[in-house]
């Protein structure tokens, strides 16, 4: 585990030449969506595609025995012991629209338990990771630890989500059951919102319908700077879903109760 924190930030490096050199910039943007015969949009640029083939360059030259599966290319090896989870942009909607609220997720899984992640933003510098101990946030070159918040009581939380328009009628009813009870509550975050958690700036994230490259690098960024990551159930979050993430059990507790109530 000593080496993986420089090697985190060497894939990272990597994958922000890509990207930074197309954010903000004229692009062409596919819907994969579309392509599928599906009518909503889901876009995917060169500049995630770019990322991504960078990163498992590096990871199959450094580890060639690990497995990868990324978003934008698929699985290699998964049955291995120890399998990189990728996402090259998580937020390509806010890419394309020019909002720093996207990052690249590289998260490390043993026998299919998170053990490693970052989420790095490439232009604000940020990167929030953990390599197995303690969660931290590397800016500027300093480091410092992070920790999820100690709120007690959901009437004084903070919940993030990245669109209600994501939830299905009931998943969206339980989601303002919690909603309804919080402070606060904001959109439009996509992985941003969970190294808020982690840093303790927010209190919740609840989302639904994500894939396990979505949520793969956050879950030891979170759990490791105290917070909790389940599905709506409580179970393991590891291969997505529908997706819980609080600043502490006591919390957590709450919003599992108000999520599953009728």
């Amino acid at each position: 585990m000593g080496e993986l924190e420089p090697f985190l930030h060497q894939l990272c490096d990597a994958a922000s030449a890509e990207t930074m050199r197309l954010f903000r910039q004229p692009m062409d943007i596919v819907n994969k969506d579309e392509i599928k015969g599906v009518s909503s949009f889901d876009p995917v640029t060169l500049a995630d595609k770019a990322a991504e083939k960078v990163i498992r360059e590096l990871i199959k030259k450094n580890y060639p025995d690990h497995g990868i599966l990324g978003e934008e290319f698929g699985e290699e090896n998964i049955d291995a012991r120890f399998c990189w989870i990728i996402d090259p942009i998580d937020g390509t909607r806010s890419f394309i629209s020019g909002l720093p609220l996207w990052g690249t997720l590289i998260g490390l899984y043993e026998n299919g338990v998170p053990i490693a992640g970052i989420m790095h933003q490439p232009f604000t510098g940020e990167r929030y990771l953990s390599d197995g101990s303690q969660s931290k946030l590397v800016h500027m070159n300093k480091s410092k630890d992070i920790h999820s918040s100690n709120t007690q009581s959901i009437s004084d939380c903070l919940l993030l989500t990245t669109s209600p328009k994501l939830f299905m009628e009931d998943e969206l009813e339980a989601f303002e059951r919690v909603e309804d009870a919080c402070k606060l509550s904001r959109y439009g975050t996509d992985c941003y919102a969970y190294v808020m958690v982690a840093s303790g700036q927010v209190d919740l994230v609840i989302e639904s319908k994500l894939f396990i490259y979505d949520i793969a690098a956050l879950i030891p960024i979170i759990e490791n700077s105290g917070g909790r990551v389940t599905d709506w159930q409580g179970n393991s979050a590891a291969q997505g879903g529908q997706i819980l993430a609080a600043g502490n059990i006591d919390i957590h507790q709450q919003a599992i109760e108000l999520l599953n109530s009728n």
